[in-house]
Formats: structure tokens, sequence, C-alpha cells
């Protein structure tokens, strides 16, 4: 058997997902998106596996049940649009003030006056792969003045060791790296001290790329405000104080969930169905 895929939709799907009848014939994986430990844990039953798709571009999950030998790939660029879409969003609506709007009109609240804008902002986006760089391209129409940073420098990117410098200068301050070893934790007290007074931390990437203690602290002092689709822990408990926390806003890891989504998704695994099948070399292989 080729491979068995799961319905590809937008919502969790149930765990485990009854795939096929003999997991012993499974060539090629594609698990749930959103899915579960337990869809991951079905590798281990698949003695035939050869690849993994992912339906994401975050892969740290999965390396924990991946088999040795078996080929697996991220969903590189299937989020990029609707990550960056939030991410924008996500930072107009803070430095606008929507959430307070909102907050106001069930009590019938007019809530006027000046907000700041994201024309002239200077904004850092640390991570200058496919949603980094979709990021930019949604920013600058906005009249933003976007600096790219990644981890070695190159045209038009600035490299992470540029950061003591240019920290301090940045109003926003946009998170789009994936989780590795050298990001867990990278935004910690230090970092968070080099921000500007009033900065806004942007994070669509993941929840332990910052380390929440200090944000609460800088955020609670009322020195940085934060919007974040990605928290840690997640989800984030109901008593946490991130939730009341003046100038936080969250967003319930919805970056890649949207109409976006489906279509693009469909496409990759179309091709990677077709590029296994010929022998031909998959796309975004990440591990091994």
């Amino acid at each position: 058997m080729l491979g068995a895929l799961v319905p590809l939709d937008v919502r969790p799907a149930p765990s485990p997902v009854p795939l096929v009848d003999d997991l012993d014939e499974v060539a090629l994986y594609v698990p749930p998106y959103m899915g579960g430990v337990e869809d991951l844990a079905l590798m281990a039953r698949m003695p035939n596996l050869r690849v993994v798709q992912l339906l994401t571009a975050g892969f740290e999950n999965a390396l924990a049940h991946l088999p040795s030998g078996v080929t697996l790939c991220n969903a590189a660029g299937v989020h990029d649009a609707s990550t960056a879409e939030l991410a924008v969003g996500l930072t107009i609506a803070s430095l606008r003030g929507l959430d307070d709007f909102a907050r106001a009109m069930p009590l019938g609240a007019w809530v006027f006056g000046r907000r700041e804008s994201l024309a002239d902002k200077r904004v850092i986006v640390i991570g200058a792969g496919g949603v980094g760089q979709a990021i930019r391209s949604r920013l600058e129409p906005f009249e933003a003045d976007v600096t790219m940073i990644a981890t070695t420098a190159r045209p038009g990117v600035h490299a992470f060791s540029e950061l003591p410098e240019l920290l301090p200068r940045a109003d926003v301050v946009i998170l789009a790296v994936p989780l590795t070893g050298a990001t867990t934790g990278m935004v910690d007290a230090p970092f968070l001290a080099l921000m500007a007074d009033g900065a806004l931390l942007v994070n669509v990437a993941r929840g332990p790329v910052v380390v929440t203690e200090a944000l609460v602290e800088q955020v609670g002092a009322g020195r940085l405000r934060a919007a974040l689709d990605v928290t840690d822990p997640e989800p984030l408990p109901p008593d946490h104080s991130l939730w009341t926390l003046p100038g936080v806003l969250i967003s319930p890891h919805v970056g890649g969930n949207t109409s976006a989504f489906l279509p693009r998704a469909r496409l990759l695994v179309a091709e990677q169905l077709q590029r296994f099948a010929a022998g031909d070399a998959l796309r975004f292989v990440v591990s091994p």
C-alpha cells in the first residue's frame, strides 16, 4: 500500500484514528492535523513505514515517535500565508487597542482615544524562513520599517548576534522561528530587558521560545506588551496570569488553522505522494 491518508480537515481528528485494517502495509503516513500523541504513536505499529508527512511546519513533537530510518517531512509553506496574516493582525490589534474596544462593547462604553499605528514602526522579525518572509511582505505595505533576523547574516537579513544592538531600537518584535535547542528559551529575561520601554512582543512561533515567567514579569511591570498565538504552557490554564495582565492579547494557537490551510495541504500531500510513487526526492525533509 502506498500510504495511509487521514481526511484533510482543519478540525482535530479523534485519536487514535483508524487508518487501515492492516498497519503493516503502510509506507507513507500523514498524521491528522492537530491530532494527539496517539496519532504519532501509531508509527511504532507500522513496520514498513518509510515516510511521515506532517501537516504542520513544526515537527518537534513527531521526532520523539519517529522510528529509526523513517524520513520525516514537514509542511513548510502550507501555513505561511495564514500565520503571517495573524502575526500582522495581532500586531495591529494590539497597537490599535482592538481588544480593548471588544471588551468595551458589552458595556456600551465609547473608548475614544489616540492609538498607535503600525505605520512608521520599527519592526524586527526573528526568523527569516517562509513564515518570516511572508510576514515581512505583509508588513511593508503598512509603511513599517522591517528588519529581518536569522542565524547567520545574508543580504537583507541580519544575524542573531546583532540582536543586542537592534532590540533597543525596535517598537515591535515578531517571533517566527522553529522550536529547536537553540531557540528554546531564547526570549529570556536578558532578551526582554534589551527591548525598549513600551515595545510589543508578538509570538507566532512556539510557546517555549519565550520564558513565560520572564515575560509575565516585564508585562506585569507595565514595561512591555505582548500578543501571543502560542504560550508555554499550552493550552494556557484558565487561572494563568497572562489572561488578565493589561497589555496582553492572546489567540489560541490558530495561526495556521484557516481556510487557506486545506487547499495548500492537499496540494502538498498530492505532490509528495507522486514523488514517493515515482521514487523522486521528497520536499521539506527535516529528518534524517
